[in-house]
């Protein structure tokens, strides 16, 4: 007879290991993004918040630290080409998993873009004439934002349309395209940011001198299976649409590393799910727990199916491409979003009668929001209805 794993149950899996109630917070940032299969990394502020959430004790310079001055975690393209923060150990992982991959389509993209443009009839031999003097440019700066390397390699500053014919059409310089190129491929890195913790423009580095040896050599398969048991182990039970969505894989890619895990099958309440081979036991109930949860927080974006912690608040809480904006968790659920006013204060709305001990617990989960940002205005890079009728 099949395991069958309850809504309460997969609740409970929830938040003890994604470090949400209090007696299961972590000691560091490293922590939480291992613990999670990264924090998405694309609105830099909700990197800080989505640790702060997570650890007993957080301070903005003591996450900055680790990433900057430890540099303990790295941040990269990874699955479904989004940015991602990760310990340098799983950062291996997910660049032969996904990185790989997503760096010989960026390649791709843009040597049509360069051919389109009429920039270079042979791409190819002008993507390699650019790479060389940029990678050679920065190696003598050490670091370097993109316009200081463009001024130094003119190549950086040819300009071409993309998104020809449709809504998104407009003018890119060389300079961003090749760089994320060559990041995607492991030969830079981010930085530090130029202005503050919410800052998104970063100065760059050749991967080696920021990390030497950093990646290890994984194996495609070996590094999808890995990346799969983690992955499982933080969010399981999930569906193969669940896996296949997260990672960006092909189905085929996708049932290959569940096998290589020896997945084993569940029954949940919307379909067939899958556990690793020693996680089929019962997890017993956690007390209830209360969290403010920033935009592209790794937990509401963990799986494809969200209706068992979602319910119908999606339209609230989502934007047009899927991206969710900051939400109010009580007890393994999502029940509301918060905001920030002008003035800096952090408000919510719930969605739903939760309760007075929800309220309680949600207030206190507002101030230490409040006390962490100590006045800094943060705006989520994708707004959402609610967030943006909270914060007018």
């Amino acid at each position: 007879m099949t395991k069958r794993i309850t809504v309460d149950e997969r609740r409970a899996r929830l938040a003890r290991r994604h470090r949400l109630p209090d007696e299961t917070r972590a000691g560091s940032a490293v922590e939480v993004a291992a613990s999670v299969v990264g924090l998405h990394g694309t609105d830099p502020a909700s990197v800080y918040l989505a640790a702060a959430a997570r650890m007993r004790s957080a301070t903005v310079d003591g996450i900055a630290a680790e990433l900057y001055e430890k540099r303990s975690l790295v941040r990269m393209l990874a699955m479904r080409r989004t940015m991602w923060v990760f310990p340098l150990e799983l950062a291996a992982i997910a660049q032969a998993a996904a990185t790989n991959a997503v760096a010989q389509n960026e390649r791709r993209r843009l040597e049509k873009m360069l051919v389109d443009a009429e920039v270079a009839a042979d791409a190819g031999a002008w993507l390699h004439l650019a790479e060389r003097e940029t990678v050679r440019a920065l190696a003598a700066r050490g670091e370097a934002t993109g316009a200081e390397l463009s001024a130094d390699v003119p190549l950086l500053r040819e300009q071409f349309r993309f998104g020809i014919g449709t809504k998104w059409e407009g003018v890119q310089t060389a300079t961003t395209r090749l760089l994320l190129l060559l990041a995607a491929e492991g030969k830079i890195v981010r930085a530090r940011p130029r202005g503050s913790w919410i800052s998104s423009q970063y100065r760059w580095t050749p991967l080696e001198s920021w990390l030497p040896g950093a990646f290890a050599h994984w194996e495609l398969e070996a590094a999808q299976a890995e990346l799969v048991r983690r992955w499982l182990a933080a969010f399981g039970p999930a569906t193969v649409e669940d896996a296949k969505w997260w990672t960006g894989w092909t189905l085929g890619a996708t049932r290959r590393a569940l096998a290589a895990v020896g997945a084993v099958e569940i029954d949940l309440d919307d379909g067939v799910g899958f556990v690793l081979p020693h996680d089929v036991d019962a997890v017993g109930p956690v007390e209830p727990w209360a969290a403010l949860l920033p935009a592209l927080d790794s937990t509401a974006m963990g799986w494809l199916g969200r209706s068992w912690y979602l319910g119908g608040h999606g339209p609230a809480l989502f934007d047009r491409s899927g991206n969710v904006g900051p939400t109010v968790w009580w007890d393994g659920r999502i029940v509301g979003g918060w905001g920030q006013r002008p003035d800096g204060e952090v408000v919510y709305r719930l969605l739903e009668d939760a309760g007075a001990e929800a309220v309680a617990a949600i207030d206190a989960a507002a101030a230490r929001v409040t006390a962490f940002v100590d006045g800094t205005r943060v705006t989520p890079r994708f707004r959402t209805p609610l967030e943006r009728e909270l914060s007018a």
